[in-house]
C-alpha cells in the first residue's frame, strides 16, 4: 500500500460523508484511478435518486465509462469506502479493473445498519430455495437471441 492508495482511500471515505451531509444516501463513497489520476468518482444515492442500484461504487463506474468512453475500466484501480456489497462486486467485476481497495469491512456496515449477510446467503441457494420467486419461462425463445449473438460477425465483445 502506497501514499497514493491513502490518498484515494481518503477521497472515498470523504466521498462518503460528503454524501451523508447532503443527505444523498448511505455512508458510501468511491473514486476509480488510472494512471495515478481520479477518472470517476461517486457516493451514494440510493434515496436521493430513489434509484435502488446507485451506490457509490455503480455512480463512480458509471461516472469512470463516460469519462473514458468505455464500458471496460482495464488498468483501473478502484478505491471505495466500504467492503462491496454483492451488487457492487458483480458491477466491478463486469468493468474488470485489476484491484479493489476498501476502507469498512461489510460487519461495519452491519452494525451501522446496513447487512448485506441476507444476500450472500441468497446467492449460495438453488433458485427454487431463494426466499425471491425465481421462475424459468420461455427458455427456447430467449435462447434465439443468444443464437443472434453467436452469430452476429459485427459485436462488440465484452
Amino acid at each position: 500500500m502506497t501514499d497514493a492508495d491513502k490518498t484515494f482511500m481518503k477521497r472515498a471515505i470523504e466521498l462518503a460523508r460528503e454524501g451523508v451531509d447532503r443527505n444523498e444516501g448511505g455512508p458510501f463513497g468511491c473514486v476509480i484511478v488510472r494512471d495515478g489520476r481520479i477518472v470517476g468518482e461517486g457516493n451514494n444515492r440510493v434515496t436521493s435518486t430513489n434509484d435502488p442500484t446507485a451506490h457509490a461504487e455503480i455512480v463512480a463506474i458509471r461516472d469512470a465509462c463516460s469519462n473514458l468512453g468505455t464500458f471496460q475500466l482495464d488498468g483501473c484501480i478502484v478505491y471505495t469506502s466500504c467492503e462491496p456489497c454483492p451488487m457492487c462486486l458483480g458491477a466491478i467485476y463486469w468493468s474488470r479493473p485489476v484491484a479493489i481497495f476498501y476502507g469498512g469491512t461489510r460487519e461495519d456496515a452491519a452494525a451501522a445498519g446496513f447487512d448485506d449477510d441476507h444476500f450472500y446467503d441468497e446467492l449460495q441457494k438453488p433458485n427454487d430455495q431463494r426466499e425471491l420467486r425465481m421462475v424459468n419461462l420461455l427458455r427456447r425463445e430467449a435462447q434465439d437471441a443468444f443464437a443472434e449473438w453467436t452469430a452476429k460477425v459485427d459485436k462488440t465483445e465484452y
